[in-house]
């Protein structure tokens, strides 16, 4: 089983860098996970560019912290299990925190999408909210593959080694800048702490520059504003185990878009 992790697709840059990598290398995978939560002007997603996102051949799209942003989102969420919101906001919020989608072939994989508490909106607690579904999704498939969202290193390296061995890969969203930690950990769980982004490298984490250094010399609200120009993408090569669903391999991707 081979899968293809997208990180955190900015605004239209990033949409049409993922566009391009997916006409040419689309073939290559059974089954396609990106990030979306940033995908609208860098602030959430709407339905139209879910919808647009899934015609090109992406499986799942998970989320985070600014799935919230649109809020005509909401009622997509609670019918379309193919965007997923965090597992662990509070029960009766829209939306799914996992789904299980069948590969091109013909597999089951599950995608959970979960988000951090340390710099981030205090929320359910990860760790135990993925105790609650955990056992009756691996009765399903062996090949579970979980996007934890979060801006602390410390608590992604945690919840990978908390998961080893019960999930296939863990891998790292939120902060848009690719670490270079791939690897199997002890279990054959596969593990990065940040995928990275997809969108433009001429600014900071896809936004321009003159639209975020003056917050860091005036600590004043400003508009963020879309980066251009440098487009990369970023993201994971992930080949899982037939028999035991644990991670084989595990290879990072950056690639400019020239280089598709």
């Amino acid at each position: 089983m081979r899968i293809l992790v997208v990180g955190d697709i900015v605004g239209k840059p990033g949409r049409n860098t993922l566009k391009a990598f997916l006409s040419k290398r689309k073939s290559d995978y059974d089954f396609i996970i990106v990030n979306g939560e940033n995908a609208a002007a860098g602030f959430g997603i709407t339905e139209k560019l879910a919808e647009e996102l899934l015609s090109w051949g992406v499986n799942v799209i998970t989320s985070g912290n600014h799935i919230w942003d649109k809020r005509d989102i909401y009622e997509y969420l609670s019918w379309n299990d193919n965007l997923i919101r965090p597992l662990n906001y509070p029960k009766g919020v829209p939306g799914e925190g996992y789904t299980i989608k069948t590969a091109k072939n013909g597999e089951k994989v599950a995608v959970i999408s979960m988000q951090g508490r340390v710099f981030m909106p205090p929320i359910d607690c990860p760790f135990q909210r993925i105790e609650d579904v955990i056992d009756e999704i691996r009765k399903e498939t062996k090949y579970v593959i979980v996007d934890m969202h979060a801006e602390a290193s410390s608590e992604k390296v945690a919840i990978g080694w908390y998961l080893d061995g019960r999930v296939s890969a863990v891998y790292g969203t939120h902060t848009h800048i690719q670490t270079a930690d791939e690897r199997i950990l002890h279990e054959g769980t596969g593990y990065i702490t940040d995928v990275g982004m997809t969108g433009s490298t001429n600014g900071i984490i896809g936004m321009t520059k003159e639209s975020i250094i003056p917050k860091f010399l005036t600590a004043l609200p400003q508009k963020f504003e879309i980066a251009t120009g440098a487009e990369k993408m970023n993201g994971l090569d992930i080949t899982l185990n037939s028999e035991t669903g644990m991670c084989d391999k595990i290879e990072r991707i950056n690639l400019a878009v020239e280089d598709m």
